[in-house]
């Protein structure tokens, strides 16, 4: 059997994956300026890489917002067009084997799909995502590099940033045990540190997603919440989701491809139809 090319075509990051006989093969992504410059760039590498030749690709299909940019078939191969929140819903199920989810892509923004069998529907979204994470970096320790803040935050104390629920109670809540957090750096210490403060962004971004998830997903009765995106590779995500699980008393998952499931859905865009 052919090849299926996935190509998630964001503004200056481009994910690719193959899929061949409902095996995906070797993601990688590829960063450029433009989208254009990208997605040829992550193209031609992959299919070096790979050993694929042109002949042997059967169909390409895009997504993503960087997509609009290119209405011509690449490199002379069947193009199509995959609507990102279906390739979202569709990359997600094939990672997670999950046939009732709600899929939350954590990338500059935020978007939630709603996954019931073959039913794929987006139901909302926010703009807090890695863009947020990056601009308030910035601002606050001068460096928009989200890996390094990530390294930062793995040696921060996030008590001496976010106000936690054994900052103003003796015991524990009903539901909320002393280390939840009551106000998100509402008990910013004079003596913290650019860690402390790494950490405390990290919290922000990741938390809020994933009490947005669980708010969003109280009228539709859904506890799997399958997270992809490239936010999913922060370290700090498999600390934070897990205390959010026993509070919620729901699932976060994050899938092995969880920042490729958009280029995968695009793949299987085709081979499901």
């Amino acid at each position: 059997m052919k090849t299926v090319i996935g190509i998630d075509v964001g503004t200056s990051t481009t994910k690719i994956v193959g899929l061949r006989n409902g095996e995906v093969i070797s993601p990688i992504r590829i960063r450029a300026t433009d989208p254009v410059t990208s997605l040829y760039g992550a193209f031609g590498k992959y299919l070096h890489e790979n050993g694929i030749d042109l002949k042997e690709v059967e169909q390409v299909m895009l997504t993503g917002v960087g997509s609009a940019y290119v209405n011509e078939p690449i490199y002379g191969l069947p193009t199509q067009k995959a609507e990102e929140f279906i390739a979202d819903g569709l990359g997600a199920r094939y990672e997670s084997k999950q046939d009732r989810m709600l899929v939350v892509s954590m990338g500059t923004g935020t978007s939630f799909v709603q996954v019931d069998g073959d039913q794929i529907k987006h139901i909302g979204g926010m703009g807090i995502g890695g863009g947020t994470l990056k601009g308030l970096a910035h601002l606050l320790l001068g460096t928009d590099d989200i890996k390094h803040v990530a390294h930062l935050a793995e040696n921060g104390n996030i008590a001496n940033v976010n106000l936690q629920i054994g900052d103003i109670s003796a015991l524990p809540l009903p539901g909320l045990p002393l280390d939840a957090t009551a106000s998100i750096f509402g008990n910013v210490k004079t003596t913290a540190s650019q860690e402390d403060i790494a950490a405390g962004l990290i919290c922000t971004v990741v938390q809020t997603i994933g009490s947005a998830t669980y708010l969003s997903s109280l009228g539709i009765g859904i506890k799997d919440f399958v997270m992809i995106g490239n936010l999913t590779l922060l370290p700090q995500c498999k600390l934070i989701f897990p205390e959010m699980e026993k509070l919620y008393g729901v699932r976060y998952i994050i899938p092995k491809y969880s920042e490729f499931c958009t280029a995968i859905g695009a793949a299987l865009c085709y081979t499901k139809n």
